[in-house]
């Protein structure tokens, strides 16, 4: 007996040690500026770091209990997944939560569960799972391009339903992104971009009004002030006004006095630059290229393909949401509700980024791990 505690506990101590620590270590840091600007956000009793701390704690224990699991089971486990989020999108069409004029939520007692964000993950498993036994000179063949395009169809038109135009694009994105680097013909991505250009103007005819708007307000905020163009006018003149070292903590006056819009979601990073200015934005940038960067080195590491198109699936899944939120809080962007991992409030999100990170973790213990 004691002989068989000892083994348990030296798997355990085994365990910790195979952990990617420098990831944790990354997640740790942008948790804690996350909850230091909640908390310089939180008035009106809002609960906002409690709440959001919870989250992190219950996430966190999500990424640990992904990490630990085999990465084999969950290359066995992507389609089952992938079918999972599908039925998810298909009972918010009857039964999703209205708000802000879209129906994108489903109730599930603990938390209001967005699978749209849970379909930015699930389509990066499935097709690293299709592609993980096709071969090199295969995947230009019309018979093997049917499956993946179907993949990624599917969830793009459930989601462009909700109507969620910028998730729907950012699924769509870091698919095509994995087709890329299983070596697709550069004539396919040629044809499909030529395409996609030509019937850009027809598909502007099926935008809902807001969706137009935010593309004339992208192109001039300043014709709307007070209208559709003021989240990005005053998340502008919240950066601006932060200079190279910022005004100092709790100090923001665009955010605190409310002029800032949603500044504890998808605006978190223009109150951070408020507050912390253009040097703080820097060092915050450096911690997600950091974990951008260890991801793709775990990518290089594994053995299988699918582990390596996983990994570089959600490394390029946080550079899009990072280069996005950024390029929208600026006015480099139409503004489309793309938030900011680990860092903004919302609790589908930051499951969404665990489970990721979970992923890679796992890639990371299990890189010698044959896929059969």
């Amino acid at each position: 007996m004691p002989s068989l505690n000892k083994s348990i506990i030296e798997n355990f101590f085994l365990k910790l040690k195979s952990l990617d620590w420098f990831i944790i270590t990354l997640i740790i840091l942008i948790s804690i500026i996350s909850l230091l600007v909640l908390s310089s956000l939180d008035t009106g009793n809002k609960n906002l770091v409690e709440k959001h701390f919870l989250r992190i704690i219950f996430s966190f224990i999500v990424f640990l209990i992904v990490a630990s699991v085999n990465i084999k089971t969950w290359y066995k486990f992507s389609y089952f997944f992938y079918a999972i989020v599908i039925l998810l999108l298909i009972l918010v069409d009857f039964y999703g939560l209205v708000g802000k004029g879209a129906k994108r939520w489903l109730d599930i007692g603990i938390f209001n569960l967005q699978p749209s964000e849970l379909m930015k993950i699930a389509v990066i498993m499935a097709l690293a799972r299709y592609y993980q036994y096709i071969k090199t000179d295969e995947i230009d063949k019309v018979r093997n391009l049917v499956i993946p395009i179907s993949l990624i169809i599917i969830p793009f038109v459930l989601v462009i339903k909700q109507p969620d135009l910028g998730t729907a694009l950012f699924i769509l994105l870091v698919a095509i992104s994995i087709l890329w680097l299983t070596g697709l013909n550069l004539k396919i991505f040629t044809f499909g971009t030529l395409s996609l250009l030509i019937l850009a103007p027809l598909s502007i005819s099926f935008l809902k009004p807001y969706q137009k708007q935010r593309i004339l307000t992208f192109l001039n905020p300043e014709n709307d002030p007070t209208g559709a163009g003021y989240h990005v006018i005053q998340s502008k003149i919240a950066i601006g006004s932060g200079g190279f070292f910022g005004k100092g903590y709790m100090q923001g006056s665009q955010s605190n006095l409310s002029f800032l819009p949603e500044p504890h979601t998808d605006f978190i990073f223009t109150a951070f630059a408020e507050q912390f200015g253009f040097f703080g934005s820097i060092i915050l940038l450096i911690l997600f290229l950091l974990l951008i960067y260890r991801i793709d080195v775990i990518s290089k590491l594994s053995r299988s393909t699918f582990g390596r198109l996983l990994c570089f699936g959600v490394s390029f899944n946080f550079f899009v949401y990072i280069a996005i939120n950024i390029g929208m809080v600026t006015g480099l962007l139409p503004v489309v509700g793309v938030p900011i991992p680990i860092m903004s409030y919302g609790g589908t999100a930051m499951l969404t980024s665990m489970i990721a990170l979970g992923l890679v973790t796992s890639a990371k213990i299990y890189k010698d791990q044959n896929i059969y």
